[in-house]
């Protein structure tokens, strides 16, 4: 009997240990996906600006000014990114804290449980909530990337715009 109660307990910490790695999983894969999508966004506004520059500008005062806009733009962006990546890297550790704060709880309840079957309910108890919490983590995480990239690249495409703008009005003229 205590046998089968350690095996239910080993399989249910395996699929703790599980799920807890595809949720670190899903959290690399979107800050994969957004980082490759912000440096596609940067690199393309880099040629684009230069090309518009090359365009429709035509004295180094000019150039200048719109190098710093662009640069201003930039930096801008990698700020709010990293504020948004830095807010991701504050909710995964509090996830990660209230996770080893509820093991431990659970730990205790097991160590105090009157039968085998009590221990085995808790342990149960925890693993379907810990899934269901790993997934509700996982999309608020994915959420979370999503917007810190969308919202850091407002200002490469206000500046893309506006270069854009510029370059229109100087070749209607």
């Amino acid at each position: 009997m205590a046998t089968k109660a350690q095996g239910t307990a080993k399989d249910a910490a395996k699929k703790i240990e599980d799920a807890m790695s595809v949720g670190k999983d899903t959290v690399e894969q979107a800050f994969k996906a957004s980082t490759e999508g912000y440096e596609q966004v940067v690199t393309a506004s880099r040629a684009q600006a230069e090309k518009a520059s090359k365009a429709m500008l035509g004295s180094y005062d000019d150039i200048a000014v719109v190098s710093k806009d662009n640069m201003d733009a930039l930096m801008a962006a990698g700020d709010i990114w990293f504020k948004g990546y830095e807010a991701i890297g504050k909710a995964c550790f509090a996830y990660a804290q209230e996770t080893a704060e509820k093991g431990a709880e659970v730990a205790k309840a097991v160590m105090s449980a009157k039968s085998v079957q009590d221990a085995i309910d808790v342990q149960t108890d925890f693993a379907k909530q810990r899934f269901d919490s790993m997934a509700t983590e996982s999309a608020k995480i994915s959420e979370m990337s999503v917007k810190a990239t969308n919202e850091a690249l407002a200002p490469i495409q206000k500046r893309f715009d506006d270069s854009v703008s510029k370059f229109m009005k100087s070749a209607a003229v």
